[in-house]
């Protein structure tokens, strides 16, 4: 067994990785949304290739964040409250994976067959995705704000046996 030397947030470094990287994905997200936007309404054909770019990146990064997130969620030993919010949490970010990697690939589809035009069907999945990020977020904010996930007071209270 893995003997992991913890700091006082519970995590064997100083701050949670997992925001870092999907701060980074989610960024990357919406940029190739609003990118194919205005390239699909204003007829920019350039911001399709920023937009394919920005997706290529983000389903790179997105197994990072997966794996990451699994890895502080294991650390974090959650109190039975938080456990339901981190356990939709964590299917919402594979469910999320998939899709992201699965609009990537369609979208290379649809860049080898015309690379300068979208379909209005790609736009609305693609808004689908952006709705299904905010839900994803709003979750990730929920366990650190809310039930204080790696945070240093909710760690020591339960290290206490405060909160269970």
């Amino acid at each position: 067994m893995l003997n992991l030397r913890l700091n006082e947030v519970n995590l064997p470094y100083p701050d949670p990785i997992h925001p870092i990287i999907i701060h980074f994905v989610i960024a990357m997200v919406l940029f190739a949304f609003v990118c194919d936007i205005i390239g699909y309404f204003w007829k920019q054909n350039y911001l399709f290739e920023v937009g394919f770019w920005n997706m290529i990146v983000a389903s790179i990064t997105i197994f990072l964040a997966v794996i990451f997130g699994q890895f502080e969620a294991g650390l974090a030993q959650p109190y039975q409250a938080a456990q339901q919010t981190l356990n939709i949490h964590t299917l919402t970010g594979w469910i999320l994976s998939a899709i992201v990697v699965g609009i990537t690939a369609w979208r290379l589809g649809i860049r080898h067959h015309n690379f300068l035009k979208i379909p209005p069907i790609y736009l609305g999945v693609a808004t689908f995705l952006v709705i299904l990020i905010c839900f994803q977020t709003y979750l990730g904010t929920k366990l650190v704000w809310v039930y204080g996930l790696h945070v240093e007071p909710v760690v020591e209270a339960m290290k206490e046996g405060v909160i269970q």
